[in-house]
């Protein structure tokens, strides 16, 4: 696991190098809070990669509610299912901040990859990220909504959090809502079990309202809850 972050994290920062060399005719898009990149049903030609800021992917229904597929940071990639020749998105990229991304066309990115000597790394990260999706669904399947809250914070917590003397500390602001929809639950429940792993000492609001999340403990419950 350590090996496969590494491989990525340099796989990420390589692709970053390569995309500031000059003229290559890519272009670089400053997306507001809440904009979108990309509804559902807009043309798929592009491909993305998101150099600072925060992009949520969600699916929405006939019946107005979205179900939130992924959260994407600095150094990712998203609006890959485009390669593989759907014409229309199937879902909607929307920024949760102010957001600076380079927009790659379809046509243009496997080329900018063997280029730079990229394409071995590429199809590592679009293993992990299908790994990764394997792992949301059969947690959906096999275990009940406050072992994948737990689990939830978890990734959240390796994806996006920082070093804090208390463990790991999430700086950007998840909602309860956005919560409920990545695990498949209600807001209110959501928000019960998030009570009660504060009363365990499982995580923490700080005053700035970052997310502090003790990992090992937080693991320990869930390995003996299974």
């Amino acid at each position: 696991m350590i090996q496969q972050t590494r491989e990525l994290d340099e796989f990420k920062k390589r692709l970053r190098e390569s995309l500031q060399l000059r003229g290559l005719g890519f272009s670089t898009l400053r997306l507001a809070r809440h904009s979108n990149v990309y509804a559902c049903g807009d043309l798929a030609e592009t491909v993305y990669f998101l150099e600072s800021g925060q992009v949520k992917l969600v699916m929405p229904s006939p019946h107005g509610k979205e179900c939130l597929l992924a959260l994407h940071t600095a150094g990712d990639l998203f609006g890959e299912l485009s390669l593989e020749g759907r014409r229309r998105r199937q879902d909607t990229a929307r920024a949760m901040e102010d957001t600076n991304l380079r927009s790659i066309p379809c046509a243009n990115l496997f080329s900018h990859l063997h280029r730079h000597s990229l394409l071995e790394g590429f199809v590592g990260y679009l293993a992990a990220r299908v790994a990764e999706q394997q792992g949301v669904i059969g947690s959906l399947m096999m275990v009940d909504c406050e072992h994948r809250l737990g689990e939830t914070l978890l990734a959240l917590g390796r994806k996006m959090g920082r070093p804090d003397p208390r463990s790991t500390r999430i700086e950007q602001k998840i909602t309860h809502q956005e919560l409920s929809e990545m695990v498949g639950t209600t807001r209110p429940r959501i928000t019960r079990f998030m009570l009660a792993f504060r009363a365990l000492g499982f995580i923490e609001i700080t005053p700035e309202h970052f997310l502090i999340i003790r990992e090992q403990k937080l693991a320990d419950y869930l390995a003996r809850s299974v």
